[in-house]
């Protein structure tokens, strides 16, 4: 009679542990479901970011590109700063010797 009431003390524990499990996992589901969405929104946050950083990355080797070009350099010499495309005759060659004594 004693293991009677010992295995049905036991089935009652296994019992109710299956029950409190439940809510348990379900707790523990829940929480599980709210940090993937909370990645979820990071990584397309992050997605988006770079597709704005690509785009402006885009613009400024745009920028660089037409702000280094010859043609406006040139311009910029001549018309602003008074500068003109040397003669030949107005270059001087200035040869230093390497040797170091």
């Amino acid at each position: 009679m004693n293991k009677q009431r010992f295995a049905n003390t036991i089935k009652l524990i296994l019992v109710f542990l299956c029950a409190a499990a439940i809510p348990v996992l379900l707790i523990v589901d829940s929480i599980q479901t709210r940090r993937y969405e909370n990645l979820e929104q990071d990584v397309t946050d992050l997605e988006r970011k770079q597709i704005e950083l690509v785009e402006q990355n885009k613009q400024l080797i745009t920028d660089i590109s037409m702000l280094s070009s010859s043609d406006r350099i040139e311009k910029i010499a001549e018309n602003e700063l008074s500068m003109h495309k040397a003669q030949s005759d107005e270059i001087i060659r200035v040869e230093m010797n390497s040797s170091v004594k």
